[in-house]
Parts: structure tokens; C-alpha cells; sequence
């Protein structure tokens, strides 16, 4: 079989969903059986991994005969693809110390690496037993019947604990990074797939200079992997419809590249609990092929529930405290699932019995279709004059919101202020306004070819993608401040405009081919294609690049958190007990105490002299080493009363990301955090 560029490039770009399917779909039972450890990973799931990449590639259909794809875009690709992992490796954060989520991430896999099991044992008989002045919860860390559950999915820890695995807190850290090259490779599949293989370094260009796919990819999110999931679903569920067959047909390589997309997709939600949302379209879009008959239906749905199953398994299973916590907005999501797959079958068995409509034959539809698609746009774009949107539902949330408002010189200050109406404008930011408009086009012009029954194949990503789209502009739900609030774009929405945007000059380019055409005009049109696809193409990749390059992409955050981490854990005895004095960075610390350092771990949230001396004693009758932490070592000493063994294991000066709400964000803020300690031995 010859290695042509077009084949190459289609089985590369399925590859990132195949690899984190396979290794989802082996570690998470891994981990909820307990076994989590290396050795049962590497044994069971490197196989998985390894036999998966080899023999599901080989059921992609090649690129059709008549598009001759040369080697030019396979390279760039590449290049694009390798370039930018190593700009996010050398740009990596070392976020470990929690304040926002990527620090809950990386304590979450630092345990379960180490551990390999959930939830966290409190350890209370280490420490003080039951005493009633300490505390064991603390941000992103549940304190639940004895126990701790830590926050969140356990999708993303489960790929980035094979980074600490291979290199301690270094190599979980630098893991991401990787996860967001592949990322921008899926995103060059699914362009090249629906678009044209010459378009796909341009698709991967915008989506890897644009600066939420910089960012997240530099932190222990869940965004990247969430994004090679759900754009990699698309990419397999388009290579398995490219054959068409019947309901009876015998199992054949659409049915194996159908199981593995609804896999792909429904393996998300082992990832991130909102996933629910984006997949709603693709239950609408396995009704719409049973009632084409179409063979790949029902394997689409298999590997879908097999997906979604392990996902609610990992969510009300392994995080059910962080369900509970997302209850209000997490209940009616589930009522409106149900509702979606109730009424995808009814609609389903009354359409196989009755046919489906004709709609192409409605005159005003696809005009309707195409005004709608617009006039939404538009609507978007009007909101912050006429719905600005408020309510957070959360005092904090409202004090954080008034504080940056503040400091970024608004008026009037109002902590409520969702700036919610702003999502479309926070797009343009880091896309441009070029790509908005263009991607507006874009889609008015798909969403019409498909109401004329045209274009097939972009049914699933039209579907999936503009739900997607409408239903997180509508409502981000995410503090708005960024760079913050851009992870809520990244995953499937800053892509679907460069997507839309990019098969728009396509469309234009094709156009203008045929105004040039030979025998047709003089030799300035014959340049016309070439110059439209240049010039359009610097307009969506310039404003993007513009953004990064002005913003936060120039520093690292957090540099010299692992080297004090590694610092402030050597200094600990071997049989510590650690008490956190100060309320005010227990929180922040303690995970990073018990998670890393390993260390039995407690909080006093109103120390006194009197509840400090009895903890300390019942430390000391276990026989161990009572150690006190504080922010300052003043706190300490109004303790203890000595200053005596005070020493500052961990002490970091460095960058972080800013806060802002009405522009990009660009320059930083400064970190600058401590922790003193003071070991009071047994027996001292």
C-alpha cells in the first residue's frame, strides 16, 4: 500500500481520539476498582493504546480519487502541530498551589498517580482524631462521610497522571501541553475532512496561535482533552459514514470507525460533566440515520452509551459531591436529556412509519434558514445594548467580580454583572472580528446547502456545533473574567468559527475560480482566486496572532512552584502531622500537603493557644511529629509564642495571569506566597 499525503494525513488525524479513548476506556475502571497503579496501567493500557492506533486507523477511508492531495499540507500540519507543543512546553505554568481550577487538577492526579485509588482518607487518627477545632475540607476538596473527595472529573488526571508518572511534577505538568498539539492535529483532521486538505494547516494555524488554545494548553486543564474527544468523534464519525450501509449489512470497518466515534464522544463526559450538552445533537443525529437506514447507527449509539455510562459512573461515583455542588444547573441539564432522547424516539418511530418531510421542497426554508442563521448573529452582537445579563447566584463570585471591575476602572460597580451578553465580543478577541463575520457566512451558507439536502457530511458537526455554540453564548455560565472565562470558548466554539470561517473563503475562493475561469475574463482574474485565499486567510490568522502576541503569551505563571513544592516536602519529617494555622491559606494548601507531600493534613479555623496545645498533645500521644503552618511566621509566634525552628520551606515571587472583564488580557499580576513552618517534635 503507497504512503500517499492524503491517506497519511487522515489517519494521523484520527489518531489523538483513538489513543485517549483507548486509555480512558482501560484506566477509569482502573481507578474505580481501586488499581489504578503503574504497573496495572502500562501492563493493561499501553496494549490498549498501542493496539488501537495500529488497527482502527486502517479502517479510514483514503480522501476521494478526485482530490489530489499533495504533500505540502501533511507538512505543514506537522509542523504547525510540533511547533506548537514545544512553545507550550517551554511556556508550561506551574500552577500547584490551588486558586483557580488547573492546581485542584494537578492535586487530583498526583494523588490517584500515587494512590491509585478515591476518595483521599482524612487520616484523622494521625492527627487528632475527632477533635472538634480542626477541619479537613478546603477548596476543590470535599469533606464527605469521613473522607475526601476531590473536585471535578477524573478524565484529565487520568492522562496527566502518565506525565507524573514518567516525570514527577514536571512531567505532569508539560503532559497538557502535549494534549493541546493534539488538539490543534484533530482540528486539522476535521478541516481537511469538511473543508479540503489544503485548508487544514490554515484551520490549525488560527486554532494554535489563538490565545484560550495557548493557555489552557500550558495549564493541567480538562479543555484539551475535552477537545480531542469531541472534534475527534466528528473526525471518525465522518470517516465512518463515507461508505453507505444498510441496518442488515454484516459488521465491516464503517461499523468499527461509528463505534469508536460515539466511544470518542461519549467519553467526554468522563472528562467533563457538562459534555451532557454537547452531545444532545448527536442522539438527534442517530435517530436521523435510523430513518435512513444507515448500518452505522446503531453502532454510534453502542459506543455513545458505553461512553456516557462510564462518564455518569465517574460523576456520581467518583465526584458525586462536585455533582451535588452543581446540582441547580446540573438537574435541569439531566430533565432536558431525558426529555431530548424521549422525544428522539417518539419523532423516530413516527418518521419510520410515516416518512420524513420533504423539506427541500419548501421554497421559503432555506431563505428562512439562512436570515435565522444571521439575524442570531446579529442578535448576539446587539445583546450588551439591550440584555445586559446579571446574576451569579454567589456572594463571592459577586465580591471577586467588583473588585476586578475596580481595579480595571469601571463604573458603576456592580459585583452581579454576569457580562454574559459580552460572549460574542470575548470570540472576536482572540479570533478577530474577520473570522466572526466570515464564520457568520460561514454557517448561514451550510445550514442552507443542508435544508436543500446537500453537503451530507456536515450534518453531525453543523448539528453539534452550532447547539454548542448558541447554548454557551447564551450562557457561559463561568466567572467572566479572563483569561478565566476563555477555557468555556475553547473547547468546541472558538474552533466551530474558525471552521465555519475557513470553509467560507474556501466557498469564496471557488467562487472567484470560476469567475477567472480561462476563455471567461482577462489575466487579472486569473490571479483572483490566489489573491482572495491570501488575503482573507491573513485576515482570520493575523487578528488572532495580534491578541497572543499582545497578551499573556510572553511569561511563564507560577515558575518556581515546583522546586518550592519539593522544598517545603523535604523539610516535613517522615512521621509529620501537619496542622494549617492560618485560615486564610489552608485552602490553598492543603491538598498541596496531604496530595504531594503525603502528609496527614488538618486545618484549625480559629487557632487559639488552648484548642493549639491539645491538638498538639494528641499529636504527640500518637507518636508523631505535630507540624504547624502559617502564611507568616508572625502567626507562629502568636501561637507558640517563640520563633524558634521557624523556617520558610516554600517562598515563590513570580508571574501570573491577570483578571480582566471588558478587553484581552495582557500584561500580569504578581505571585507572591510563602509557607512558614514549625515542627514540634514528640517528646521535644
Amino acid at each position: 500500500m503507497r504512503l500517499l499525503p492524503g491517506r497519511l494525513l487522515a489517519r494521523v488525524t484520527a489518531l489523538p481520539a483513538i489513543a485517549a479513548s483507548a486509555w480512558l476506556l482501560v484506566a477509569f475502571p482502573l481507578l474505580a476498582l481501586g488499581s489504578f497503579t503503574p504497573v496495572a496501567a502500562a501492563v493493561l493500557g499501553t496494549p490498549a493504546v498501542i493496539a488501537a492506533c495500529v488497527l482502527v486507523p486502517r479502517f479510514v477511508p483514503d480522501p476521494p480519487e478526485d482530490e489530489a492531495v499533495p504533500w505540502w499540507p501533511l507538512v505543514l500540519v506537522a509542523v504547525i502541530t510540533v511547533g506548537f507543543a514545544v512553545v507550550q512546553v517551554a511556556y508550561h505554568a506551574e500552577a500547584l498551589v490551588i486558586r483557580r481550577d488547573p492546581a485542584s487538577y494537578a492535586m487530583y492526579t498526583v494523588w490517584i498517580a500515587e494512590n491509585g485509588h478515591l476518595p483521599i482518607p482524612q487520616q484523622r487518627e494521625l492527627i487528632a482524631g475527632d477533635d472538634p477545632a480542626l477541619s479537613y475540607q478546603s477548596l476543590a476538596h470535599y469533606d464527605r462521610d469521613g473522607a475526601i473527595w476531590p473536585q471535578f472529573m477524573a478524565g484529565a488526571p487520568l492522562v496527566t497522571s502518565i506525565g507524573y508518572w514518567l516525570g514527577g511534577l514536571d512531567g505532569m505538568l508539560v503532559t497538557t501541553p502535549f494534549l493541546g498539539a493534539l488538539g490543534v492535529l484533530a482540528f486539522a483532521g476535521l478541516t481537511a475532512r469538511l473543508v479540503g486538505a489544503r485548508w487544514a494547516p490554515l484551520g490549525a494555524l488560527v486554532l494554535a496561535v489563538c490565545l484560550p488554545q495557548q493557555w489552557v494548553s500550558r495549564f493541567t486543564y480538562s479543555e484539551p482533552l475535552t477537545q480531542i474527544l469531541l472534534i475527534g468523534g466528528m473526525v471518525l464519525a465522518y470517516d465512518a459514514l463515507v461508505r453507505r450501509t444498510a441496518l442488515t449489512d454484516r459488521w465491516s470497518a464503517s461499523h468499527t470507525l461509528a463505534a469508536a466515534a460515539g466511544l470518542a464522544f461519549g467519553l467526554a463526559l468522563v472528562v467533563r460533566i457538562d459534555a451532557i450538552r454537547d452531545l444532545l445533537p448527536v442522539v438527534g443525529f442517530i435517530g436521523l440515520l435510523l430513518l435512513a437506514r444507515r448500518g452505522q447507527a446503531l453502532p454510534l449509539l453502542g459506543g455513545l452509551a458505553l461512553g456516557v455510562g462510564l462518564g455518569l459512573y465517574a460523576g456520581y461515583g467518583l465526584s458525586l459531591p462536585y455533582l451535588e455542588y452543581l446540582s441547580d444547573s446540573l438537574n435541569p441539564l439531566l430533565l432536558i436529556s431525558a426529555a431530548v432522547i424521549a422525544v428522539t424516539a417518539a419523532a423516530t418511530a413516527a418518521l419510520w412509519r410515516f416518512g420524513i418531510p420533504r423539506v427541500e421542497r419548501v421554497r421559503w426554508l432555506p431563505h428562512a434558514v439562512t436570515a435565522l442563521a444571521l439575524l442570531t448573529m446579529v442578535g448576539f452582537a446587539i445583546r450588551p445594548l439591550f440584555w445586559p445579563d446579571y446574576g451569579h447566584g454567589s456572594d463571592f463570585t459577586d465580591a471577586w467580580v467588583a473588585s476586578v471591575q475596580e481595579r480595571e476602572g469601571l463604573w458603576p460597580i456592580e459585583g452581579s454583572r454576569t457580562y454574559y451578553d459580552m460572549s460574542l465580543y470575548w470570540v472576536g478577541w482572540y479570533v478577530g472580528l474577520g473570522t466572526v463575520l466570515f464564520a457568520s457566512l460561514g454557517v448561514a451558507l451550510v445550514l442552507r446547502r443542508l435544508v436543500l439536502r446537500r453537503d451530507p457530511q456536515w450534518l453531525l458537526p453543523a448539528m453539534l456545533l452550532v447547539w454548542t455554540v448558541t447554548t454557551t453564548l447564551l450562557r457561559p455560565a463561568i466567572t467572566p473574567d479572563h483569561p478565566w472565562a476563555s477555557r468555556r470558548l475553547i473547547v468546541l466554539v472558538i474552533p466551530a468559527f474558525i471552521l465555519f470561517a475557513v470553509w467560507f473563503l474556501a466557498w469564496l475562493t471557488r467562487r472567484c475560480t470560476v469567475t477567472g475561469a480561462p476563455g471567461r475574463r482577462g489575466a487579472a482574474f486569473q490571479v483572483l482566486p490566489a489573491a482572495v485565499a491570501a488575503s482573507a486567510s491573513l485576515a482570520v490568522f493575523l487578528p488572532a496572532a495580534a491578541t497572543s502576541a499582545a497578551g499573556i503569551m510572553g511569561y511563564r505563571q507560577d515558575v518556581g512552584s515546583v522546586a518550592a513544592t519539593e522544598e517545603l516536602c523535604a523539610s516535613l519529617p517522615e512521621d509529620a502531622s501537619v496542622v494549617v494555622v492560618d485560615p486564610g491559606m489552608a485552602g490553598n494548601y492543603m491538598p498541596l500537603l496531604r496530595n504531594v507531600c503525603g502528609v496527614p493534613t488538618a486545618a484549625m479555623d480559629e487557632p487559639t493557644p488552648e484548642d493549639l496545645d491539645r491538638v498538639v498533645a494528641e499529636i504527640h500521644g500518637r507518636g508523631r511529629d505535630a507540624v504547624l503552618a502559617a502564611s507568616d511566621w508572625q502567626v507562629l509566634e502568636g501561637l507558640t509564642g517563640s520563633t524558634e525552628n521557624v523556617e520558610r520551606p516554600f517562598h515563590v515571587l513570580a508571574q501570573m495571569d491577570p483578571s480582566t472583564l471588558m478587553e484581552p488580557p495582557t500584561g500580569h499580576w504578581t505571585f507572591n506566597e510563602s509557607v512558614w513552618v514549625t515542627v514540634l517534635p514528640a517528646g521535644g
